[in-house]
């Protein structure tokens, strides 16, 4: 009985000290604005470049379909908008 009950203590010792059950990480990722500040605005101008090149293609002018490219990125994505908290 001794044998058994020490070793049953041993291992509970070894369950708990070795920190698996204490050390937790946090759930959600550390966000870097910088990083996602760059991501934002290059998708920005990748997409409304891309967008123009279509309307340019379909007869507008550069300009008129510069502008109203940017008009939909900013009604289709609210990047401009400041971010929520939750």
């Amino acid at each position: 009985m001794m044998p058994r009950l020490s070793l049953t203590f041993l291992a509970l010792a070894a369950l708990f000290t070795t920190g698996c059950l204490f050390s937790k990480k946090s759930k959600e990722p550390k966000e870097n604005s910088a990083i996602a500040g760059s991501v934002e605005e290059n998708f920005k101008v990748r997409w409304i470049d891309k967008r123009a090149a279509e309307l340019t293609a379909q007869g507008k002018s550069a300009d008129a379909a510069r502008t109203q490219a940017a008009d939909e990125f900013g009604q289709r994505y609210l990047f401009n908008a400041p971010p929520q908290k939750k």
